[in-house]
């Protein structure tokens, strides 16, 4: 094929948005070179959405000399910043340091500020973890740059750094007006979809940590279409799989989610991106702890934990569900020492609750579920209010608190209803049904656990299946309107012993023992531990 018309089928090409041909096309005739500075940029970028990394290293750096051949000063500054940012999400941080620091020198002959506003944004990104307040004043003069010139890509990057670093400080109503509006640029054809990717990505990751599932949902679907329009694209595809894995969990879809975290470890394996494998390896764990296979799930937290990915608070919840409490809460109180910023404890702040109450500390656990409060309030989503109402609800009832337990717990299920996330509905009926047991109410207890039974049974959630056999056996009245399992408590304080004996014995808590002791003291009308044995011996209860 004729050089030159292989560049003019090649730029046809990419603007189609068809990569692969426009790889081989613009390939062809800048080995012919006829490529001048902006041909080397849309190579470059069709180099990395097919996934040839060498490439586009090449085409950008020939492209910054082009563009400095030319004078145009912030162009160039642009193709370093691209190469740089490549190189460090690839693991190399020395030589992507090397690009900016090699690109800073040409920052005094650009007259349009460009060239600055670009070197901001990865000194920005250093700040985001530990000083969001720092990286949002960073951003905010990327923003005025971006603003004034116009630039498409540095309008996106600032209002995406923005976003992030608002939302990181706490300020999640104004960092997501800031990611909406980056989102609104995306949808522009100016931008090019090497950045369209990035904020798509970037953008679900955040709405995932908020824990705000509708924005997470309403992204991972354009997403998804996103990558579908374009059929050679490579990057992207597997982090949308781990997104729309989540989210088919959350919908009660466990096959599929389960398929969609197995494709996209196979793809970032084969993309060499350890960072990307750690995050499918975990929403497999995550999903093999919740139907029972827990040998697997180890496996996958410990390999996604081996790869760089942060195993909680999924690996503490595991150590919950094997009954070895010690090790869970163990893991969740290092943890959440470790983690200083806000938004990245809240879905730790959950599990330290529920783990805490089995430890019988439910001081820890009053802690953790007001900070969790705090910071539902702040992030103001369904997801956080649905979560606090449960584990308030959960904390109540281990309190002995139980009218004000069925109050949260009703409030949770009607939070996840309205999300249509069958197993936390699951989950918070189980809760509702304990509150309607410890009130007397054993009618109302067994509808409850007999709805949450038919949701996990189709969910296929083996752990919980056993817990809640367990409870509706307890719940099903037995003689003097006591249940089977306050009836055991019964005999053992007959038997002379202690809250705390008793607690070993049935492997439960104290502070569970003392409730069902109120709920024996009520029903049988008596007031003391002697007055109950009493009334046991006479009416042959033992």
């Amino acid at each position: 094929m004729d050089p030159a018309d292989a560049l003019a089928r090649g730029r046809a090409a990419f603007e189609r948005q068809a990569w692969a041909e426009a790889f081989e096309l613009l390939g062809a005739a800048d080995d012919a070179g006829l490529s001048d500075a902006r041909d080397l940029e849309r190579f470059a970028g069709v180099a990395y959405l097919t996934g040839h990394d060498a490439r586009r290293d090449d085409a950008l750096e020939r492209a910054h000399l082009a563009f400095l051949e030319e004078g145009e000063v912030g162009a160039a500054v642009r193709c370093v910043f691209w190469l740089g940012m490549g190189l460090f999400q690839r693991g190399e941080p020395a030589r992507a340091s090397g690009c900016f620091a090699r690109a800073s020198r040409l920052i005094g002959d650009d007259p349009t500020g460009l060239a600055r506003a670009y070197l901001t944004i990865p000194s920005a990104l250093q700040e985001l973890e530990g000083r969001p307040e720092r990286a949002r004043e960073l951003f905010e003069e990327v923003a005025a740059v971006a603003d004034r010139s116009q630039d498409v890509e540095l309008v996106a990057l600032s209002r995406l750094g923005l976003g992030e670093s608002l939302v990181r400080s706490g300020q999640v109503a104004a960092g997501m007006v800031s990611l909406d509006e980056a989102m609104a640029w995306i949808g522009s054809r100016e931008v090019p979809p090497v950045l369209a990717g990035l904020v798509y990505c970037a953008v679900i990751e955040v709405c995932h940590a908020i824990l705000d599932l509708r924005r997470a949902r309403e992204w991972t679907a354009a997403l998804s279409d996103w990558c579908a329009s374009q059929p050679d694209l490579v990057p992207y595809r597997g982090q949308c799989l781990v997104h729309r894995a989540e989210i088919l969990q959350l919908h009660g879809e466990w096959d599929g989610a389960l398929a969609e975290a197995r494709r996209a470890c196979e793809r970032f394996r084969a993309a060499s991106d350890d960072a990307a494998v750690g995050s499918a390896y975990y929403r497999m764990a995550e999903l093999h702890r919740v139907r029972g296979e827990f040998a697997r799930a180890e496996r996958s937290y410990r390999a996604a934990s081996r790869l760089g990915h942060q195993p909680q608070p999924g690996f503490a919840l595991l150590r919950l569900a094997q009954g070895r409490v010690p090790a869970a809460a163990a893991a969740i109180r290092r943890t959440l020492d470790e983690t200083a910023p806000p938004v990245a404890r809240t879905r730790l702040l959950a599990a330290a609750v529920e783990i805490e109450i089995a430890a019988d500390e439910l001081g820890n656990a009053r802690v953790a579920a007001e900070e969790l409060a705090a910071a539902g309030e702040r992030l103001d989503t369904p997801m956080t209010d649905g979560l606090c109402a449960h584990v308030t609800g959960a904390l109540a009832l281990a309190e002995g608190a139980a009218r004000k337990a069925l109050v949260r717990s009703r409030r949770a299920t009607t939070v996840w209803r309205e999300l249509d996330v069958p197993y936390e509905l699951a989950r918070s009926r189980v809760l509702v049904g304990l509150a309607c047991r410890a009130l007397g109410d054993a009618d109302g207890a067994l509808l409850e656990f007999e709805a949450a039974r038919e949701t996990f049974g189709q969910l296929g959630a083996e752990p919980d299946l056993r817990d809640l056999r367990r409870l509706a056996s307890e719940a099903r009245p037995a003689e003097g309107g006591l249940t089977e399992r306050e009836l055991q408590v019964l005999r053992l304080v007959a038997r002379g012993d202690s809250n705390r004996a008793i607690a070993r014995e049935l492997v439960i808590s104290e502070h569970t023992v003392a409730r069902h002791l109120q709920n024996i003291f009520a029903k049988l009308g008596v007031g003391s531990r002697t007055a109950a044995a009493t009334y046991a011996f006479e009416h042959e209860l033992l």
